[in-house]
Parts: structure tokens; sequence; C-alpha cells
């Protein structure tokens, strides 16, 4: 989870690091951490060498495109991408956020874990 200073997002970085944890309790490989700045320099100093990012929708393949280049291009580090099932291509954190502001359902969208916490955030 990395702090990304042009986004106030609802949850604070813990708050976002035990929702991952929880919503993936069923891979037992995973660590989830936090860290500042570039993510080339979070995955360098991890000894790694790729990143893997999800995509929805062309626009996120432009702007992701551009991203993986420069990551390429300053530390080496390759970029590998994973597009989503088109059942949920439409889905943004922002969108989701909307949504269950204004009253709706979003609870088949997210993970149980997210779900809970984004209601009682909602909730005051």
């Amino acid at each position: 989870v990395l702090v990304n200073p042009n986004k106030q997002g609802m949850f604070s970085v813990d708050e976002r690091i035990a929702m991952i944890e929880e919503s993936t309790t069923h891979l037992p490989n995973l660590r989830v951490e936090s860290g500042e700045g570039l993510v080339v320099d979070f995955v360098k100093a991890r000894g790694l060498t790729a990143i893997v990012k999800g995509l929805r929708t062309g626009t996120d393949f432009e702007y992701e495109l551009q991203m993986a280049q420069m990551n390429k291009h300053i530390a080496g580090v390759d970029t590998f991408f994973v597009a989503t099932t088109p059942r949920y291509s439409f889905v943004s954190s922002s969108l989701a956020k909307e949504v269950a502001t204004l009253g709706g359902d979003v609870s088949e969208l997210l993970p149980k874990a997210v779900n809970v916490r984004l209601r009682d955030k909602l909730k005051g």
C-alpha cells in the first residue's frame, strides 16, 4: 500500500492494510506492506524485479503503460498487466464510494471486509 500525496483516501494506510489482509487470508504467501515515494524504489529495496498491475479499461492501460515504461527506464523494473473480468471492469473505488454514499448497495462489488468498513465509515 503506497501513500499517494495526490489522493485523499477515505481509509488510512493501516485501515487499507487491514482490509487487504482480511480479504486475502486464503493466500498464505501474500505479505502486505506500506511505503511512500516511487513504487520502483519500494520494489528495488525489497530485491524484487517486477510489478503486477490490474487493468479495468483501455484508459487504465494507456496510463499504466506510460508508468510501466518509465519504471523500466529509471529502474529496470518490469510490469505485468492482468486484465479484470468484464463483470467488474466498471468498478472503481470512486464509483463504489459514490454509490454507497447515496445509499446504493455495493456489497457484491467489494470484499466483505471492505464493504463492512465502508458502511461503518459512512454511518459516521
